[in-house]
């Protein structure tokens, strides 16, 4: 994969996203308003997931929620409203466990908090899962935006993720479209002349992040942010690479380790 020395990452500020709008529009002219400017072939649209989820009125109002006998039981067990953890479970394939205020799930394949269900960035009382099929709607952004421009770009669906043993969280793509998810770098070569053999690079989620950084989290109201200069190839692609449960280091060490180890104060090898 080439590396660009013309790198830009420019937020997108746009009104607070309804159900219903146009998001083609919308982010058209808040790209042309941004310091980037007007899209141009080879640029990467990131948009955060609950402006998709929104747009697609998958907003949910808790007072409507009648929560389960098993809604109730996690609810007390995590210190969580009982509403909540039903659209969780709802949302969710499975239930793997939780701590306060969270339930681990498994999700589309994948290991990630309350299935992605959020209060935050919604009016008081609602919940936002995320998009129904949030590749689909990324494709769909993607051909619109072609369709009106005449412009190849790639777009992706971007959330806030944690990852394992570190604090706080950053951009992961949900989502991908227009572009691979991954770049294969297998048969290269290092600074050594080494040939690599596992490489693989998670582009996709490295734009999210990049994108993260402008986008903010709070009362921003900056949901997408416009990339230019990935040097990727704008391909008629959908869709975020994943891998097996079994073939995950984190899934087939971590939950299968003896706890004595999970616990210790001291790290792996100290004597």
């Amino acid at each position: 994969m080439p590396v660009s020395t013309t790198f830009s990452v420019c937020g997108l500020q746009t009104k607070i996203i309804r159900q219903g709008d146009d998001l083609a529009t919308i982010l058209l002219e808040a790209a042309a308003r941004s310091a980037c400017g007007a899209v141009q072939d080879g640029d990467v649209i990131v948009i955060a997931e609950s402006a998709i989820a929104t747009a697609e009125g998958r907003e949910i109002h808790l007072a409507g929620v009648v929560p389960s006998a098993r809604a109730e039981e996690l609810g007390g067990k995590y210190d969580m409203d009982p509403r909540l953890v039903e659209v969780v479970i709802r949302e969710s394939d499975a239930v793997v466990g939780g701590i306060t205020g969270f339930l681990l799930t498994m999700k589309n394949g994948t290991l990630l908090p309350n299935a992605g269900v959020d209060c935050s960035n919604t009016p008081v009382d609602c919940a936002l899962p995320l998009p129904e099929d949030p590749d689909q709607s990324a494709d769909r952004l993607r051909r619109e935006v072609l369709r009106r421009t005449k412009k190849k770009i790639g777009v992706i669906v971007a959330d806030s993720r944690t990852h394992a043993m570190r604090l706080g969280c950053c951009g992961v793509a949900i989502a991908c479209a227009g572009i691979p998810s991954v770049v294969d770098e297998r048969g290269r070569t290092d600074l050594f002349g080494k040939e690599l053999k596992v490489t693989r690079r998670a582009v996709a989620d490295c734009i999210a992040s990049a994108a993260e950084l402008v986008m903010g989290e709070a009362d921003e109201s900056v949901p997408a942010a416009l990339v230019r200069g990935v040097g990727l190839p704008m391909e008629d692609v959908c869709g975020v690479a994943t891998i097996d449960a079994a073939e995950c280091l984190f899934m087939g060490v971590a939950l299968n380790a003896d706890p004595s180890v999970l616990h210790s104060k001291d790290k792996p090898g100290r004597s």
